[in-house]
């Protein structure tokens, strides 16, 4: 049986080994995309592939676990394996990574608890899905026959908190669940975030993230290890090679020739990991959100991540200058020719059917009621779209109307009139409305949609990582009471219960839907620069969001969630924009 272990090197049997790794999330992308994904990395040169491990991902209802399909990381392993790579897990129960919530379900929101702490409240839903995951896991490690040589404790927990307890008791529950190969942390490296984020004096191994500037990265993450009698060996564990992008904001680009500079520096001082390899898709409601002061500011659905291969897993000029600089600083390493692919424009289909949400609200689902307005935690999976709907006196008069603390993006209408678009700074304005002379009810109907949560930082435990309304309608000055929830999460039942017979109207929320055959199936994407703001749906799956203000205006559709024969795709609008058509492209639209 092969061994790892980490003295003054990392010793794969005994001999030293430099990892040359890269991250591909075998989340973000079929799996019938692994393996050229995995192909294409070892032919870069690398040795390694690692991956992070979500946990509202895999336990979407407390409870309830799925490691199906996309979600089958056991099966990623062994085909790394089979592969002939070595594999880094990174299973902490927060990763960031640009995901919905850090990877944190949203059902932990229902009960009042300190997340990523020594909260007996928290930990003890975290022994729930370790005690789950870690078994799966456990026949993985290079220490039973696997590929699996390192684990991760907690993720740049230095750029958060600084409780060892919390870290302890991660680790020691890790080890509880049958793991015994290396730990790890990563953090940034300066002094501030490793004190607070290692657990170096326990002996877990501490890793580095960063993109640049290697040497002196290097010594700081040297220096640190000294002054704890620690004579380890330099990893960074997140070498950026790109950046995620945010709606509203331009691309960002780094330079391939830079980034190879920068690698072969790297490679000089120590071992690393290539974040992102392949970037993949934010499929469904998993986008991630950033933080920045008082706004919250989402991801786009695309993860490309200008990483070496591109979304769709084509290689690019980075690639191979990346290449060459491996070679060149590792001239011993295997390399070969990557895996391309061929991208379809697959042809352009009119919308055949429509329906307003409002028309159809009580055929997809029975409300559920209650005096005061649920969260979408506290509706359903907390995830997508909540609709609520309320009753108001008619008084026959102007009256004011308030939304009072909602997250993230509101649609307002009164007897089906848009009122207003509440976004960022105008959540909360004050509205006036006046309901119809012959009329003794005003319906006000509320959209809500959750735009992501916040995946690092400061907002980790804010009020706004709760979606939908936490305060009430205020009808004049007071509190609203009777509330018709409706959540809207897109799932197979509620798209098959659409009536689109029973009524259109382009300015309200609407579902078009369009149904067309395919002799072929290819990788392709969807141009979606006509459309305003809402999802793609294709033969049940959710691709993502688009949204008109970009910066992407495509969705990546894997040829895998289309079919040779009839195919079904479900566009939901919400922003009054009727749509036409669907047009399948062969390249990602983008500014």
């Amino acid at each position: 049986m092969r061994t790892f272990e980490i003295k003054e090197d990392f010793l794969l049997d005994g001999k030293p080994i430099k990892l040359i790794s890269g991250a591909i999330h075998y989340f973000r992308m079929t799996p019938a995309q692994w393996t050229d994904s995995l192909y294409n990395l070892k032919a870069l040169g690398a040795n390694t592939v690692e991956t992070y491990i979500p946990w509202n991902l895999h336990e979407p209802r407390e409870g309830v676990y799925d490691f199906e399909g996309m979600k089958d990381i056991c099966a990623f392993v062994k085909q790394a394996q089979a592969l002939g790579l070595m594999v880094i897990l990174r299973p902490s129960v927060y990763i960031c990574a640009e995901w919905e919530f850090g990877g944190l379900p949203a059902w932990l929101l229902n009960e009042p608890m300190r997340l990523r702490s020594t909260d007996p409240r928290f930990m003890a839903k975290v022994r729930n899905y370790f005690q789950v995951l870690l078994p799966k896991l456990v026949p993985l490690q290079i220490t039973h026959g696997g590929p699996l040589i390192m684990m991760q404790v907690e993720n740049e927990y230095g750029s958060y908190g600084m409780e060892k307890a919390y870290l302890r008791q991660t680790k020691e529950l890790m080890e509880e669940c049958g793991i015994d190969v290396p730990l790890f942390t990563s953090d940034g490296a300066w002094e501030e975030v490793l004190d607070a984020g290692t657990l170096i004096e326990d002996d877990v191994f501490v890793t580095g993230n960063f993109g640049s500037r290697s040497k002196e990265n290097a010594a700081v993450m040297k220096e640190f290890m000294a002054k704890h009698g620690k004579n380890w060996p330099i990893m960074c564990m997140e070498y950026w090679d790109g950046w995620f992008n945010r709606w509203g904001e331009p691309i960002i680009k780094r330079d391939g020739q830079d980034l190879a500079n920068e690698v072969k520096e790297m490679l000089a001082v120590g071992s690393l990991n290539l974040y992102m390899f392949h970037g993949g898709t934010n499929f469904g409601f998993y986008n991630g959100c950033s933080a920045r002061g008082a706004l919250d500011l989402p991801q786009v659905s695309s993860y490309d991540y200008d990483a070496l291969l591109t979304e769709a897993g084509e290689p690019t000029d980075k690639y191979y200058q990346v290449q060459k600089a491996i070679k060149e600083a590792c001239p011993e390493v295997w390399q070969a020719k990557p895996r391309t692919k061929q991208l379809a424009a697959l042809g352009t289909f009119p919308i055949e059917n429509s329906v307003s949400l409002l028309a159809i609200k009580d055929q997809l689902m029975i409300p559920q009621e209650s005096m005061y307005p649920l969260t979408m935690e506290a509706a359903s999976t907390g995830y997508g779209y909540l609709l609520y709907s309320v009753q108001l006196k008619n008084y026959h008069r102007e009256n004011k109307l308030k939304v009072v603390e909602a997250s993230d993006r509101l649609h307002i209408f009164t007897d089906g009139q848009l009122q207003a678009i509440q976004y960022q700074e105008t959540l909360g304005e004050e509205l006036l409305i006046q309901g119809a002379p012959d009329k003794e009810t005003i319906e006000l109907d509320v959209l809500v949609e959750n735009l992501g949560r916040v995946n690092y930082g400061f907002k980790l435990n804010g009020p706004t990582q709760a979606k939908g309304i936490r305060g009430g309608i205020m009808q004049d000055i007071h509190f609203h009471q009777g509330y018709r929830h409706y959540p809207l999460t897109l799932s197979a039942e509620q798209l098959q219960a659409i009536d689109y017979q029973a009524g259109k109207n382009p300015t309200h929320p609407t579902f078009y839907q369009t149904t067309f055959t395919l002799t072929e199936v290819g990788d392709t994407f969807i141009d979606c620069r006509g459309y305003g703001k809402g999802v793609v749906i294709v033969n049940g799956t959710n691709l993502g969001r688009y949204w008109q203000r970009g910066p992407v205006h495509s969705l990546y559709c894997p040829k895998e969630f289309l079919k040779k024969g009839s195919n079904e795709v479900v566009v939901f609008e919400t922003d009054g924009v009727e749509i036409k058509e669907l047009v399948f492209c062969d390249q990602p639209v983008v500014e």
